[in-house]
């Protein structure tokens, strides 16, 4: 059985809609995958009340503990199947998605997370300039399959929409933050756009000895409003995805440490070469990546410390 679990805070109706319009679509016959909802402490005049008769396996389930990591976690202690994939509530699954999961995980024992194409769904045309941060907002296409067994290789990573994790691998994930390995949520919680939580559930298909990789024929589209397509937004995006990436290279035995004043002065340079708005946003990458190492050398036992973390 396949697991399909959307988490979702205050969803947007006409995009979550869209969502679960999406699963309702599946051409993987229903007996074969289940559906949970994790309602991550929605406020009631927000809260999701999606009509899921239409599934004879479909629970709505609450997460009161803000942050999607929580609402990952309480789904998969809820999840039935041996296969996860988590949607999120602005993507629309092409109608073979789960299919195409299913079938990956039958032929390609050797992987043990994955994900797909994610195309945009815009509702207005972007400005140009915000093309190289799409990758940034989830988007993502490409034409051939691509694994590996290494957890913090770029070019084989999965992302979190649309996220395939084997059971074995989402328990391994479970029993590292309920050991109290992982005492910090590096997933977004409220405002913060921290991000690298999924990052993170992925690698652990290389924990316990598989590989992690990227199926062009899976696609979904992911719905971006007009909001996050603004500079102060994508300036905070920034920040917070490499504060979170550094911390999460320091967790997975990545060498990190501070930029050394050469370096500080040849990051300098580059970014006084940039016009605006992307001075700002590489300003924003290395002030993330500044926070981080800053924290690390503070506290070095930061993992046991517990601290909440977050870039507002």
């Amino acid at each position: 059985m396949v697991s399909a679990i959307i988490c979702t805070h205050n969803p947007r109706p006409d995009y979550f809609a869209r969502t679960l319009t999406a699963l309702e679509a599946q051409t993987l016959p229903r007996e074969k995958w289940e559906l949970l909802l994790v309602d991550n402490g929605s406020a009631p005049d927000k809260a999701p009340h999606p009509g899921l008769s239409w599934h004879p396996r479909a629970r709505l389930v609450n997460e009161e503990k803000l942050g999607l990591t929580p609402a990952r976690l309480r789904g998969i202690r809820e999840a039935a199947g041996e296969l996860l994939v988590f949607v999120d509530d602005d993507n629309v699954l092409d109608a073979d998605f789960l299919e195409i999961a299913l079938r990956t995980a039958e032929e390609r024992l050797y992987l043990g997370a994955w994900s797909g194409q994610c195309r945009p769904g815009f509702e207005e045309t972007p400005p140009g300039w915000t093309r190289r941060y799409w990758g940034n907002l989830v988007i993502r296409e490409f034409d051939h399959d691509v694994w590996s067994n290494l957890p913090r290789l770029p070019e084989t990573m999965p992302c979190g929409a649309g996220l395939c994790v084997r059971r074995e691998a989402a328990l391994h994930y479970l029993h590292l933050h309920e050991s109290g390995n992982r005492s910090f949520q590096l997933d977004r919680t409220g405002t913060s756009l921290l991000s690298g939580g999924d990052n993170d559930l992925a690698a652990c298909a290389c924990d316990v000895g598989l590989g992690v990789g990227l199926i062009a024929a899976l696609k979904l589209t992911h719905l971006i409003p007009p909001e996050r397509l603004t500079e102060d937004y994508l300036v905070r995006l920034a920040e917070g995805i490499y504060y979170s990436s550094t911390l999460l290279d320091w967790e997975r035995g990545v060498p990190t440490g501070p930029r050394t004043a050469w370096g500080r002065a040849a990051d300098f340079l580059r970014v006084m070469r940039l016009k605006q708005p992307h001075r700002r946003i590489l300003g924003a990458v290395f002030r993330g990546r500044d926070r981080a190492t800053r924290q690390l050398a503070e506290d070095p036992c930061t993992r046991a410390g517990g601290r909440p973390l977050g870039v507002e």
